[in-house]
């Protein structure tokens, strides 16, 4: 079969891997002049315009960022996501929504695996579920975390979903909310009657996204009368029987209780074990970059949330500390409102914003607009040099202060990724 292997990053890679067959003749296709790590003697097709040019081929397996219509071919065009959900032989959780969705999996992970279940934790989280495939037996379970990138034009629903809060995102590559909510919705699309999607109770595009094809049972999450896992006096809850405290979590934030109420509802669709949900939650301690404490310095506290790459993951580190904050923002720009941020930050125990990056100015005009109007409460940098941008953070926080890097935007800008983007804050704060 000739297959065009759409898109080399990190998911292409692993796509060349698993396609690299000898009845197969594969071409690596991206829209970039140059590659690093192309096995040798493979054929390209390289530059502007590239995925129209795959008239000829088979099969074209798009990378997942890569718009279905960019792509120009007679052959099939299919995704390591579709191949994964045909070929998987255990009943796959799916996990959807803008943020939020590696705690959540990770959580579920935890408690099944606490619950003594074998469970593979693949997907958007970093993980390329083909690399995976030979490993899972029918028996196991597998966490699927789903971007809406990966749903566009998924042809096989997860046996149980979840579909966390859905906010404007991404809006560089899709072309409107409601393509985004439709994106996301897919993940219910070929559910069965009998089978769940849970959704955020309070959030309509959840909702919407939940509700839109009407096959599966969709059910709120974090509500008592739908039958899900909530909080009640510091417990979840099942029903009127008490769980486990919610203290025994070790990430903050009243996000993370809702992320966990998601996950002990789903948990519970695969096992029926509270001891299991108590040392689930506890012996997760927090995705790297995911608003986890670094270290503290001359009595102020500094946290990393470089993964918050939207104003929703940053109004959540804001709302999980009651500290006096200082709060770094900024970044690659992907159209995303800073309203609700700026409302946010007017209301909250944030003392200094400082803004760099692509978005600094759109910040700045949304924190203005809110009524933060004393300039001596923001500062809008100018420089890229990262180093620089953090110390002066570090200058406006006093003793009992906490410095929060979550920046509600990507890092292409300056950084590879958000996890360079970490990194290095974190290597800047080990210097101080």
């Amino acid at each position: 079969m000739k297959i065009a292997i759409a898109g080399y990053g990190a998911e292409g890679k692993a796509n060349y891997t698993y396609w690299n067959t000898l009845e197969n003749s594969l071409t690596i296709v991206d829209e970039r002049e140059e590659l690093v790590d192309i096995p040798k003697d493979a054929a390209t097709i390289l530059g502007e315009g590239a995925f129209s040019k795959l008239a000829d081929f088979d099969l074209v397996v798009r990378t997942a960022s890569l718009r279905p219509d960019k792509i120009v071919t007679n052959g099939k065009v299919w995704s390591s996501t579709n191949e994964f959900f045909a070929k998987c032989p255990a009943p796959i959780i799916g996990v959807t929504g803008t943020k939020g969705k590696g705690t959540t999996c990770s959580l579920i992970s935890s408690i099944l695996r606490a619950a003594g279940k074998t469970v593979h934790l693949v997907g958007n989280i970093g993980v390329p579920a083909l690399g995976e495939l030979e490993k899972i037996e029918p028996t196991d379970i597998v966490v699927f975390e789903l971007s809406s990138f990966q749903l566009w034009d998924i042809q096989k629903s997860p046996q149980t979903a979840v579909i966390l809060k859905i906010e404007q995102d991404h809006m560089d590559v899709h072309h409107g909310i409601d393509e985004y909510i439709t994106a996301k919705a897919q993940i219910a699309r070929f559910m069965s009657a009998d089978q769940t999607v849970y959704y955020h109770p309070t959030f309509a595009y959840s909702r919407q996204a939940a509700t839109m094809y009407g096959k599966a049972m969709a059910k709120r999450y974090g509500v008592k009368d739908e039958d899900s896992t909530y909080v009640e006096d510091g417990w979840f809850m099942k029903g009127d029987e008490q769980i486990c405290e919610t203290s025994v979590m070790q990430i903050p934030g009243e996000h993370n209780i809702e992320n966990a109420c998601a996950a002990i509802s789903v948990a519970y669709e695969y096992m029926q074990d509270h001891s299991a949900v108590k040392d689930g939650l506890a012996g997760f301690a927090g995705l790297p970059h995911r608003l986890k404490f670094i270290r503290e310095v001359g009595g102020v506290q500094y946290f990393d949330d470089s993964y918050s790459s939207a104003p929703s993951a940053a109004i959540a580190a804001i709302r999980a500390h009651k500290e006096p904050q200082v709060l770094l923002l900024g970044g690659y720009d992907k159209g995303a409102s800073f309203e609700e941020l700026a409302a946010e930050i007017m209301k909250s125990t944030v003392k200094h914003v400082v803004i760099y990056g692509q978005t600094k100015q759109a910040i700045r005009d949304a924190l203005v607009g809110a009524g933060l109007t004393d300039e001596t409460s923001f500062t809008m940098l100018d420089t890229t040099n990262f180093e620089e941008i953090v110390q002066y953070a570090s200058d406006k926080a006093s003793a009992g202060d906490v410095v929060v890097l979550s920046p509600a935007c990507a890092s292409f800008d300056m950084f590879k990724n958000f996890t360079q983007r970490g990194e290095q804050f974190i290597a800047i704060l080990n210097s101080l």
